[in-house]
C-alpha cells in the first residue's frame, strides 16, 4: 500500500477540545495513521499538553501564536507553515480560508497544498468592516494559491463556483453514533429525560437563538428550553436574549465537563439548530448522531444534511413555534425521527466514510496513485 506524509495546519490542535476543525483533524488524522500513513497535526501551544508528542500515532507540533481575537489563528498557522515547508510532506492540508494568504509559501515552493475553506465567515455580524473585507479577500486568495480546495458542503462548493468560477471537492465533516451512558448527569441541571428542547451552539446572531427563545415563549408545554453555549467576548446579543421572562428557559452557559453535552443531547425531547452561515455544521451532524429529533433552520447548508431526517423551519418565531408545538402534541411523531437521524449519519457522514474520501483524495493529488483526480465527490447521498 502507498503511504503518504501529510501535515494538517490551521486548527487549535488535537486531541479535539473545541470545534469542527479540531474534531475533523483528530478523526481523520487518527484514521489515516491507523492505515499506515504518516500524519502530523500542528496546533497551538497551551491548547492541551505541550509535552505530548504523539496522539494515537499522530505526530503533534505545538506552535506559538500571538494571542488575540484577530491574530491568534493567523499567527499560529504562520509559525506552523514555516516549520512545515522544511519537512518532506506529500500534502500540506490547511484548514480555514482565513489562512489562505499563507498558502502562497508552499505554493511558490511547488508543494501540494490543499485548503478547506469552511463557511462564509464574512457574513458574521461580530466582525467589523475591515475583518469582513479580509475574509472575502482570503476567499479569493484560496482560489489562487492552493493546489486544490475542499468544501465541506455542496452549498459552499456552489458558492465558490458561482462567485470565483473555481471548482472544489466536496468532503463533509462526520459524526459518531452515540447514545446515553450516564443519564444521572441531568440531575446536575435539574432536568428530566425528554423534558426539554435543547440548543448547543455559540450564542451569535447568525445562530438565531433569539428566534428560538421567542418561538418557545409561544409554545404551550411544561417542557423546558435548555440553551448551552456562550461567546468568547462581551455580547449585547446574549444579554438581550437573557432578558426573557419565561422561567422555562434555562441558560447553562458553555458546558465543558466531559460527557455532559452528550447526555444533554441524548436525553432531550428535540434539538433546535438555528445556524445559517456555515457549511456542513458539525453541531447538526452531532445532533443526528445522537439520535436527536432535530428542528433545523431552512437554509441550504442544513437542508442538504437533514434530507428528511429532521424538520426544517423558516427563519421566524411563528413557524418554529408551530413546529415545536407539533412535536409537543405528538410524541409518536417526535420519536419517529430519532432512528431516521441515526440512519442519515450511517448512510453519509460516518468518519470512516469521510476518512476514505480524504485518503483517496490525497493519494490522487500526491501523484502516487494512478488515476484522474475527481473534483466532484459531490453527489449528495
Amino acid at each position: 500500500m502507498i503511504k503518504l506524509n501529510i501535515a494538517i495546519l490551521g486548527t487549535r490542535g488535537v486531541p479535539a477540545m473545541y470545534g469542527g476543525f479540531e474534531t475533523c483533524a483528530e478523526e481523520v488524522s487518527v484514521e489515516l495513521a491507523k492505515r499506515g500513513h504518516k500524519v502530523s497535526v500542528y496546533g497551538r501551544k497551551g491548547n492541551y499538553n505541550d509535552s505530548l508528542e504523539y496522539f494515537k500515532d499522530v505526530r503533534l507540533y505545538h506552535m506559538p501564536r500571538i494571542k488575540g481575537k484577530v491574530t491568534e489563528t493567523f499567527s499560529n498557522t504562520l509559525f506552523s507553515m514555516f516549520h512545515a515547508i522544511f519537512q518532506n510532506y506529500d500534502i500540506i492540508y490547511v484548514m480555514n480560508a482565513a489562512n489562505s494568504p499563507l498558502c502562497i509559501i508552499p505554493w511558490m515552493l511547488g508543494k501540494k497544498v490543499v485548503i478547506n475553506v469552511d463557511g462564509l465567515e464574512w457574513r458574521r455580524k461580530k466582525w467589523g468592516p475591515v475583518a469582513k473585507k479580509y475574509y472575502q479577500f482570503a476567499e479569493y486568495l484560496s482560489t489562487k494559491f492552493s493546489s486544490r480546495i475542499i468544501s465541506d458542503s455542496m452549498g459552499i462548493k456552489e458558492y465558490y463556483l458561482e462567485r470565483y468560477k473555481t471548482d472544489s471537492t466536496f468532503i463533509a465533516y462526520g459524526a459518531q453514533i452515540e447514545s446515553s451512558t450516564n443519564p444521572d448527569i441531568l440531575k446536575e441541571y435539574n432536568l428530566e429525560p425528554e423534558g426539554y428542547f435543547f440548543v448547543a451552539s455559540r450564542l451569535e446572531p447568525e445562530n438565531n437563538a433569539d428566534i428560538t427563545v421567542k418561538a418557545f415563549e409561544k409554545v404551550k408545554t411544561d417542557k423546558k428550553l435548555v440553551i448551552a453555549g456562550g461567546a468568547n467576548y462581551k455580547s449585547e446579543y446574549i444579554e438581550k436574549i437573557r432578558e426573557t421572562k419565561d422561567d422555562r428557559i434555562i441558560f447553562l452557559g458553555p458546558v465543558y465537563k466531559d460527557g455532559h453535552i452528550k447526555e444533554l443531547h441524548c436525553n432531550c425531547y428535540a434539538y433546535v439548530h438555528g445556524n445559517e452561515v456555515g457549511g456542513t455544521n458539525p453541531a447538526l451532524l452531532k445532533a443526528l448522531g445522537y439520535g436527536n429529533t432535530t428542528l433545523a433552520l431552512n437554509v441550504n447548508f442544513n437542508s442538504e444534511v437533514v434530507q428528511g431526517a429532521g424538520i426544517l423551519y423558516e427563519k421566524n418565531a411563528d413557524d418554529l413555534a408551530l413546529k415545536m408545538q407539533q412535536l409537543v402534541d405528538d410524541e409518536e411523531l417526535t420519536r419517529s425521527f430519532r432512528p431516521k437521524a441515526v440512519n442519515r449519519i450511517l448512510e453519509a457522514y460516518t468518519w470512516e466514510k469521510i476518512s476514505n474520501e480524504y485518503e483517496d483524495y490525497f493519494l490522487e493529488l500526491s501523484g502516487k496513485q494512478k488515476g484522474k483526480l475527481e473534483l466532484n465527490l459531490n453527489t449528495a447521498t
